[in-house]
């Protein structure tokens, strides 16, 4: 039975961790949570991860991330100003 793997994603200015690995074949998702108001990091998406969502201050927003593929997979905030990626191992 696999366990989910879920990594918290910190929206501030940037997202932490920037770089998030999963391991490939194992159910995960992405857990993010804005935590400034500031810039342009309320709405996330990636059209790789096949998501897209506005991030409501401090409201965690989670995507379930498909991990059948190894590969380096980017989301970013709604202007492509900030990004992220997703490393599937």
């Amino acid at each position: 039975m696999n366990t989910k793997q879920i990594v918290d994603v910190t929206v501030a200015g940037g997202y932490s961790p920037a770089v998030v690995h999963l391991q490939q074949g194992q159910p995960a998702a992405l857990r993010f949570t804005r935590t400034s108001d500031q810039g342009c990091l309320d709405q996330v998406h990636s059209a790789d991860l096949h998501f897209a969502s506005d991030l409501p201050l401090n409201v965690a927003q989670t995507f379930d991330v498909p991990t059948d593929k190894a590969g380096e997979f980017n989301y970013s905030c709604g202007m492509d100003m900030f990004s992220g990626t997703v490393v599937v191992d």
